[in-house]
């Protein structure tokens, strides 16, 4: 088990961690009813807080970010020596998270994407851990919620039963979702983006190799070019170029904590 706390990445606290450790952190608060907020990083999901001081600031007060991608790991290892083997792969996560959920009776709740998907992703995980308790899923209105909405949501959440929740949204709604909801549920909140489709078999993952090389967003790329090529061809040379600068001590050299946001933009 490997837990060396927060490290400075491009002024993000990003967690050396792996899987056993971030499996039992999660697992801990919600056998203690704890409101805690998770999420898994890849290079976008750093370069979304290194652009905005507000973000940056959100992800500042998670207790557990994870480093999803390969780069994010190896920049732990560049930076910090951390000597991390993996990655924790939001995905991965995932099923790590619901066989232990399964195995010690903690029911979980599933939030975002839409009605089919999620139908798909249960009936997945259901049949992947027949133990697993499905407290209930809720889709995505795919707008900005109201406070009224927001309360309801969590209400319905709280009765579920649920000691974990799994939110879908895609970066970065799905952690101003989890940041800003911390307050109101006595739970884990898990932001773990493609895991939703992944898992429902609607979304393809790159093969194990690429993935071990950092290739995945190649893999991503070339199954939507038109949707992913700005994000990839920018944010990628982008944070090698800031990983470099803070390498030899020009940048980034404490972690910044943003700046606090100044109104919910709650997304649900």
């Amino acid at each position: 088990m490997i837990d060396l706390g927060k490290q400075n990445v491009l002024g993000l606290g990003i967690n050396a961690i792996d899987y056993e450790a971030a499996g039992d952190r999660v697992i801990t608060a919600a056998i203690d009813r704890q409101a805690m907020s998770v999420t898994a990083l890849a290079v976008h999901g750093v370069m979304t807080g290194v652009a905005d001081r507000e973000h940056r600031y959100r992800l500042n007060q998670f207790d557990l970010v994870c480093p999803d991608g390969q780069p994010v790991r190896g920049a732990l290892n560049l930076l910090h020596r951390c000597g991390l083997d993996d990655r924790v792969y939001g995905p991965n996560l995932t099923l790590y998270l619901c066989q232990a959920a399964a195995e010690k009776g903690l029911p979980v709740f599933l939030f975002g994407a839409t009605d089919e998907m999620l139908s798909q992703f249960s009936d997945q995980l259901c049949g992947r851990f027949p133990e697993l308790q499905i407290a209930g899923k809720r889709a995505s209105r795919f707008r900005t919620l109201t406070t009224h909405e927001r309360d309801e949501l969590a209400d319905e959440i709280k009765s579920s039963g649920a000691r974990l929740c799994f939110v879908g949204l895609g970066c970065p709604r799905q952690e101003v979702f989890a940041y800003e909801m911390q307050a109101h549920l006595p739970m884990p909140l898990i932001a773990v983006g493609a895991a939703f489709a992944f898992h429902a078999g609607v979304l393809s993952q790159a093969p194990p190799w690429m993935q071990r090389h950092g290739l995945e967003w190649f893999y991503r790329l070339t199954r939507a070019p038109g949707r992913l090529w700005k994000r990839y061809l920018t944010t990628n040379p982008a944070f090698l170029t800031r990983l470099s600068l803070q390498k030899m001590g020009l940048l980034h050299r404490k972690r910044d904590t943003g700046q606090p946001p100044s109104q919910e933009i709650l997304f649900g």
